[in-house]
């Protein structure tokens, strides 16, 4: 396997019932553990970054992100994530994204089709695939991603006029996630009827932002019910960090051969246990692998 769009990682999920782990790596050893998942399990994985997480690491990691795909067993796709406007877009291609999001959501209907359907014609040309997104995901305190105050549905027949407009290859769609992790007095809870709608009324794949932190029920079921792509962020971070806290608790250790593997296997327990919500295990035989 190799590197492929999002487009043909989705349309396989999207034909085969299943959803494609979306992960936020911005850090190295992280990617390395949920490459080793994937390959260990059989996933396809896509891994995101966005503009804060770009920034941060710098363009210098991404030839190492394509590098590891390159030599992969499983198929990879390497996602722009949130970008904000055309000029990131095209950056992001320019590196070697195969995947990008533009996120007009917090824009008028009109703007945000206008503005997805710009992306989608420069992306095309360069053979990448392009998502866009209605409605708008909720925001915790402290998410990169960012969002609103308050989730604005997505509705059915705008999603339908949205997708046939623009042309997206998948849409990203509002029904009651939120970015972050959830305080304590917030209770998650996903419109899985909304879902069951917007599914039997559009045709390209459907995605799930504000992925981390969600009962694992109603994710299972959402990835069975036309989502075809789960964002995870705060989450795999969450275990990765978690690790590192724990094991420099001992302040005599400074080996980096030492520090990082815990760190990495509880990154490593979380990819397994969210690729078994998604339903993704064991797909290569539907990527002709």
């Amino acid at each position: 396997m190799t590197l492929v769009t999002g487009a043909e990682l989705l349309a396989v999920a999207s034909e085969h019932g299943f959803a494609v782990p979306a992960l936020n790596l911005s850090d190295y050893n992280m990617m390395i553990a949920a490459f080793e998942v994937c390959e260990e399990v059989g996933s396809p994985l896509m891994v995101a970054l966005g503009p804060k997480e770009g920034g941060w690491i710098g363009e210098d990691f991404i030839p190492a992100i394509l590098a590891r795909a390159h030599r992969s067993s499983v198929p990879t796709a390497l996602h722009w994530d949130h970008g904000n406007d055309l000029d990131e877009v095209i950056r992001a291609i320019r590196l070697g994204y195969t995947s990008v999001m533009i996120d007009a959501s917090l824009q008028p209907f009109e703007k945000n089709v206008e503005v997805t359907a710009e992306v989608v014609r420069i992306a095309r040309a360069a053979g990448v695939s392009v998502e866009g997104e209605l409605g708008t995901i909720g925001k915790t305190e402290g998410a990169d991603e960012g969002g609103t105050d308050d989730i604005l549905y997505t509705e059915p027949d705008e999603a339908v006029t949205f997708a046939e407009r623009t042309g997206v290859d998948s849409l990203a769609i509002a029904i009651g996630t939120r970015h972050g992790i959830y305080p304590p007095d917030l209770k998650p809870e996903l419109k899985l009827d909304l879902l069951d709608s917007i599914d039997a009324a559009v045709d390209v794949p459907l995605v799930l932002h504000g992925g981390s932190n969600n009962p694992d029920e109603e994710i299972r079921q959402a990835c069975t019910r036309g989502i075809n792509k789960v964002n995870i962020s705060s989450d795999i971070k969450g275990a990765f960090y978690d690790g590192l806290r724990e094991t420099l608790q001992d302040r005599s250790i400074r080996d980096p051969r030492i520090v990082v593997p815990p760190a990495m296997e509880c990154a490593r327990e979380l990819v397994r246990h969210k690729i078994g919500l998604f339903g993704s295990a064991d797909t290569l035989q539907h990527y002709g692998h």
